[in-house]
């Protein structure tokens, strides 16, 4: 990248008004930005920031109700102004979008060679056989294996990490002078986003692909950006390149975006170690676990837990980490009793999970609370937040409707750091980090034993994961529930953790205090997984990625 190259992507001066029911609403507010070939421009900032409309503003994939202002050259061409076909021919030959979820961004009813070879044909110029032979080229330059076959597989048939490839291998079929990646890596476990952000690297390196990524993982940042533009209530608060923003913020926003980002520290979670008594009774116990789901239509069965032995000690957070199909939330489901154990044993506040029946299980259900990864779909959205929260309250008896435990609500609630008030708000009122506020306040609404949180903060953005996690924290001390922290985030593990168990494909592969498997991680796997996290600081990022490198290296 050189600095008297045309940039790509020249916007001015942008505006972005949104006409809405309650008024006309302004997303983005006087924003100028540059991009050139080769480099990588991040966007961050949090939810509601404007970093994802200015990004679509660069390709104009706006919805009706948007008006645009200023301008967006891209490759010299203003999309802010041009006409309908002109844009059309400018989407995947001058600009590509990469976007959050693969699986809504391809299409399950087509093979995913036919949807690259689509996009191909769109422009004109290239026969049947031609596309398909394109598409399996760039099947093949982004890692997916056996191409030839694969181009002829569906969406549901590969991986989320292969199908975030197949999304970029789609992207990169035209040769756009920029690909703008919206969150590609947000709903990857941390070793499949180390793998995608290494690709995105190698499109910058061998393609010279500009790149605009849109991300509120600051980790990311210091791993692929080449500079970094800081949004905040639809404006840039600071521009800079990436060593200079991270070693020295200028803008106080940036500073708290910085601060609030978990750092891996090995000596994370062993001051809470001496309130732990191990003579006490556990409260959760398992010795050689198992659990499998039956096969369909005479398929063998898949055992999705392989002989697990743990133990969580009252008052104890224990977390439990892997990628996804590693078995932990299979494990969460089975301690709250909502998924049968099919082999050793599971002992849960004293009752044997093997063969239990569910009357037996029900006077339990009360000591048991459950934090869930997305609150808005675990509240009923007719329901305001005091209903929701008085939900437990009322089924087990504890008051007769949602209005007579309103003072035990509103003290929930002031727990959770929540004004009262909102409590006669409905779900779709509240953000995401409030949503999950008031979901800690129901799942603690009858004083329970064990709390079980399933990924609680991975759709959150970091500053408000921070408030999140120092309220879980405070809580936890206060209330004094032991509880089962499940993640794929070893950071995020690491600041609320006595123990940590790790599982890989079923088996339990390493278990030890916090300060062991952060500080001196003995399985091949836990140190992967440790590479793999991005860390908020370019130069130590640096040093991790040669350190994945060298274990991928050994590992092969």
């Amino acid at each position: 990248m050189s600095a008297d190259t045309q940039p790509v992507v020249v916007v001015d001066d942008l505006t972005v008004t949104f006409a809405t029911d309650g008024g006309a609403v302004d997303a983005v507010k006087g924003v100028s930005l540059d991009v050139r070939p080769g480099e990588v421009l991040a966007l961050v900032g949090e939810s509601g920031s404007g970093k994802s409309v200015t990004a679509r503003s660069m390709l104009r994939l706006m919805p009706e109700t948007a008006t645009l202002g200023g301008a967006v050259l891209l490759d010299g061409t203003d999309v802010v102004t041009v006409g309908s076909q002109k844009l059309r021919d400018l989407r995947g030959t001058a600009g590509a979008m990469v976007f959050q979820e693969p699986s809504t961004a391809l299409n399950p009813v087509f093979t995913v060679g036919w949807q690259i070879a689509e996009g191909l044909r769109a422009h004109g110029g290239v026969s049947k056989k031609q596309a398909r032979a394109t598409a399996i080229e760039y099947l093949r330059r982004v890692g997916i294996p056996d191409p030839e076959t694969r181009v002829d597989h569906y969406p549901h048939q590969f991986s989320g990490g292969q199908k975030q490839r197949v999304v970029i291998a789609s992207a990169l079929a035209l040769e756009p002078s920029v690909i703008i990646a919206d969150e590609p890596t947000t709903a990857l476990d941390v070793t499949v986003q180390a793998e995608i952000l290494d690709l995105l690297r190698r499109c910058r390196d061998e393609f010279g692909a500009a790149i605009v990524i849109i991300t509120h993982n600051m980790g990311v940042v210091a791993d692929l950006a080449d500079r970094v533009a800081v949004m905040y209530q639809g404006e840039v608060v600071e521009e800079a390149p990436v060593a200079e923003l991270f070693g020295n913020p200028q803008a106080d926003y940036t500073k708290r975006l910085l601060a609030a980002v978990p750092r891996l520290e090995a000596s994370t979670g062993t001051a809470r170690r001496a309130i732990i008594t191990e003579d006490v009774a556990p409260v959760v116990e398992a010795k050689a676990l198992e659990i499998e789901y039956p096969g369909r239509l005479g398929a063998p069965a898949f055992k999705a837990v392989k002989g697990v032995d743990l133990a969580i000690r009252p008052g104890e957070v224990l977390g439990l980490v892997g990628e996804s199909g590693s078995g932990k939330t299979t494990i969460g489901r089975a301690i709250a009793g909502l998924t049968k154990i099919t082999g050793g044993s599971l002992r849960v506040l004293g009752t044997e999970m093997l063969g239990y029946r569910e009357r037996d299980f029900k006077r339990l259900r009360k000591d048991i609370g459950f934090v869930f990864q997305d609150p808005a779909t675990s509240f009923n959205p007719l329901l305001t937040i005091a209903e929701c929260v008085a939900e437990p309250l009322v089924v087990h008896g504890v008051a007769p409707s949602p209005r007579a435990a309103r003072k035990q609500v509103d003290e929930l609630m002031e727990a959770v750091q929540l004004p009262a008030a909102y409590g006669d708000r409905y779900p779709h009122e509240l953000s995401g980090g409030q949503r999950q506020r008031a979901s800690l306040a129901r799942s603690l609404a009858l004083r329970p034993k064990l709390l079980i949180a399933d990924e609680p903060t991975s759709a959150l953005d970091v500053s408000v994961q921070a408030r999140v996690l120092e309220l879980f924290l405070e809580l936890q001390q206060d209330f004094g529930f032991a509880s089962l922290f499940i993640s794929h985030d070893l950071a995020v593990v690491g600041a609320l953790s006595d123990r940590i168990a790790v599982l890989y494909r079923g088996d339990l592969v390493e278990t030890g205090t916090t300060a062991e498997v952060l500080g001196a991680p003995q399985h091949p796997y836990t140190q992967r997984l440790l590479a793999s996290l991005p860390v908020p600081d370019p130069t130590e990022q640096a040093e991790r990625r040669r350190t994945l490198e060298r274990l991928a290296q050994a590992g092969s």
